[in-house]
């Protein structure tokens, strides 16, 4: 099936004709339209700080002359190796408006990867967030001859300390921008009117689970369409966005998704950004905010889900009991929307509104969520499960699917068309075709990406002469409307009896568990599967203190019989649904958490497959030399 709609083209800067949209004109347009309104919201030193967008532009102003007197030129690249943080919204918007291209790096990046991600883009200026990022560059600046000059935010550890020619700190950073900006008046809105849809806005860096990562060139002529589609048509959100709503930023932003959530919905739409003060404080955060669009990964999900069940256990026996009570009524409110696609019934209304006075109000002011008018899921598989608990207890959750080469535009599931287990359907102005013979994904929209930079070849083996996006995913329709994606194509298991297994379905089912953080399922030309298994430190902690097991570390705590012994329950009843050649017929514990610095998780947490299987082979192979036993054994 193929649904298909025909767009208007985008427009073009000729002579005479209306000057191109972007980023930078949006925001230029919200600050004369709406000077006073607060634009975003970054904490210092405990109290949140407000940013209207007159100052939002004016500051962005100031950093785009700043660009343009260290000598930015029309497609050179800006790099900003930092936290999501205001200066992270004015450095890309000032790059967008001299006509330049955006390059996140992920904060967890270690040296290597910078001196790969700055050398491989050509950055000629770089913006660190602190000591910590500065020291990385340092490390590797001899290996980035492009590079020019590096500009630290943050100057605790650096002022007075620090004496590299290619230095400046921020201060230093916007007086260049204020003295050429007073010597240049108009030079910046200059550069912007000269902008063309085929201008690349951002190199957004794949997270390279399979090799080293691909710079995905986004035009702004991607970008808007990706505007056009999630924010003015409201395509996640039904409602479109608008300047009442909020949202929490705290995914990296050099993420397609977080870039859409906190850049795009803010410039588009005028929706007010909150930064989170990190990740660590991030349901912190959520309960200061009360966010009205929160988007997160399953793994987020899974850990507020894991939040409450720890709270619960420790609550009094009055809080248990009425938990208990309404957590159940949320089980059936859920369910029932699972049938309905997301719509109340009168009973669940009458049933919800009770349970609102008795339990989900506290419930959800408790985890941030109080005021959610739409939630989304995307980046990777997440569990039904997970979704149905919080569909119950009021958050309407949908998943989505998109991807970095196809600016995160591909499908959704839309309020009141809900289908649990599918990514949704195709946005309006997508086409989507599911290969006939290999199952795989393909996408073809405006939205679709230019192409890897400095990559030629690898660009010509995901996206066709014609502008179809080979998207590496298997999927099949759900009645004709809605897809499933069943796994990546690379990652589909080929037992050594030839049966073809989807592992993320197992593994999300594992990973459903509030005790299991990881699961990794093997079986590639195997006789049987078997799985790697990571523990969620704080929830079997909790649960291993309350049955009075002992334990120092994540390895001790994970080695604990009755640890191994109740995640052996786990995967036992995991086993029952799937057929038996779907079964995890052995497992073993992971004996550290995994680490995106040791190369076993991406940037983004994904699982490296490879390097796991390589730096894990002895439990792997203990597995399989083994009889053929029990799951733990």
């Amino acid at each position: 099936m193929t649904t298909s709609v025909v767009t208007a083209p985008a427009a073009t800067a000729t002579s005479g004709g209306p000057p191109v949209t972007t980023l930078a004109t949006r925001v230029r347009d919200r600050a004369l339209q709406t000077p006073k309104q607060v634009a975003m919201r970054q904490k210092d030193l405990g109290i949140w700080q407000e940013v209207t967008w007159a100052s939002y532009w004016d500051t962005v102003l100031t950093v785009g002359h700043a660009l343009l007197a260290l000598g930015i030129e029309p497609g050179d690249r800006v790099a900003i190796h930092s936290e999501n943080r205001r200066e992270w919204l004015f450095t890309d918007v000032a790059t967008v408006a001299v006509r330049g291209a955006t390059v996140g790096l992920y904060p967890t990046n270690p040296p290597p990867e910078v001196q790969y991600l700055l050398s491989h883009s050509g950055a000629k200026v770089l913006v660190v967030e602190d000591q910590e990022q500065l020291d990385k560059a340092l490390a590797v600046l001899d290996e980035c001859p492009d590079l020019q000059r590096i500009v630290y935010v943050d100057p605790k550890g650096i002022r007075n300390r620090y004496h590299h020619p290619k230095l400046l700190s921020w201060d230093e950073f916007l007086a260049i921008g204020a003295e050429h900006r007073a010597a240049n008046p108009g030079a910046v809105e200059e550069r912007m009117a000269q902008a063309t849809p085929d201008d690349i806005a951002t190199l957004i860096y794949t997270s390279g689970t399979t090799g080293r990562p691909k710079g995905a060139m986004l035009s702004i002529a991607n970008v808007e369409f990706a505007i056009e589609v999630l924010v003015e048509r409201g395509g996640f959100t039904g409602r479109p966005p608008n300047p009442s709503d909020l949202v929490l930023s705290y995914l990296p932003l050099c993420h397609v998704v977080e870039r859409a959530f906190s850049v795009w919905f803010n410039a588009g739409g005028g929706v007010q950004v909150n930064f989170a003060e990190s990740i660590a404080t991030v349901q912190t955060n959520l309960r200061e905010v009360q966010p009205t669009i929160l988007f997160g990964v399953p793994r987020i999900w899974e850990r507020i889900l894991a939040s409450v069940q720890i709270g619960l256990r420790n609550a009094s026996l009055f809080k248990r009991a009425n938990a208990k009570l309404w957590l159940a009524v949320a089980d059936r409110i859920g369910q029932t929307l699972v049938r309905t696609g997301g719509k109340h019934t009168v009973g669940t209304r009458l049933l919800y509104a009770i349970g609102w006075v008795f339990f989900y109000r506290a419930l959800r002011e408790r985890i941030g969520m109080r005021r959610v008018r739409h939630a989304a899921s995307g980046a990777a598989p997440i569990a039904p499960e997970v979704l149905r608990f919080f569909m119950g207890i009021g958050v309407p959750m949908h998943e989505a699917y998109g991807m970095t080469e196809n600016a995160a535009i591909a499908t959704t599931n839309r309020p009141g068309r809900v289908k649990l287990g599918t990514v949704g359907e195709p946005h309006e102005g997508v086409e989507l075709r599911i290969d006939e013979e290999t199952g795989e994904i393909l996408t073809r929209h405006p939205g679709v990406f230019v192409g890897y930079f400095r990559d030629p070849e690898a660009t010509a083996r995901v996206l066709t002469p014609d502008g179809w996006l080979h998207t590496g995913d298997i999927g099949e329709w759900v009645d004709g409307t809605h897809v499933r994606i069943t796994d990546r194509a690379k990652d589909i298991i080929i037992t050594s009896g030839g049966k073809n297994i989807a592992p993320s379905e197992i593994e999300n089912a594992l990973k459903a568990s509030p005790y299991i953080k990881e699961a990794i399922v093997i079986g590639d030309r195997r006789p049987y599967l078997v799985a790697l298994i990571g523990i969620e430190m704080e929830t079997v902690g909790d649960w291993a203190t309350r049955r009075g097991i002992p334990y120092t570390t994540y390895r001790d705590l994970s080695e604990q019989p009755e640890v191994i012994a109740l995640v052996q329950r786990i995967v036992d009843e995991v086993n029952t649904r799937f057929a038996r050649v779907s079964n995890v017929r052995k497992f073993r514990m992971l004996p550290k958490e995994l680490d995106h610095e040791d190369g076993e998780l991406t940037a983004t947490q994904k699982v490296k497959r490879s390097a796991i299987e390589k730096l894990f082979a002895d439990l792997v192979e203990d597995m399989y030399g083994k009889r053929e036993g029990g799951a733990g054994s």
